[in-house]
């Protein structure tokens, strides 16, 4: 049960952020000046993409309180990293 939290945690948020850009292009145009950005935010820290599209707005960007809602994308995005570092240490042990 673990290894499929663990697993949807990982894949998870990397395949909501694809299927919406393929739906939504013209949202994450708005949002990143180049298609690098996306792809690498995809690639190395979905979460926070994730929370970063979302939060964005035409009309200025992230500004405020919408910050704190791409702080929690950051918290999961290493909170993603740190439980499979922890899990691979848990079982090097026994």
């Amino acid at each position: 049960m673990c290894c499929l939290a663990l697993t949807a945690g990982f894949l998870g948020p990397r395949f909501a952020a694809i299927i919406w850009w393929i739906f939504d292009p013209t949202r994450w145009d708005l949002a990143f000046s180049s298609w690098i950005w996306p792809v690498l935010g995809i690639l190395v820290l979905p979460w926070t993409t994730l929370a970063y599209v979302l939060m964005w707005s035409v009309v200025g960007g992230v500004e405020g309180w919408e910050w704190l809602v791409v702080a929690l994308g950051l918290a999961l995005d290493i909170g993603t990293y740190s439980s499979r570092a922890a899990k691979s240490r848990y079982e090097a042990a026994y």
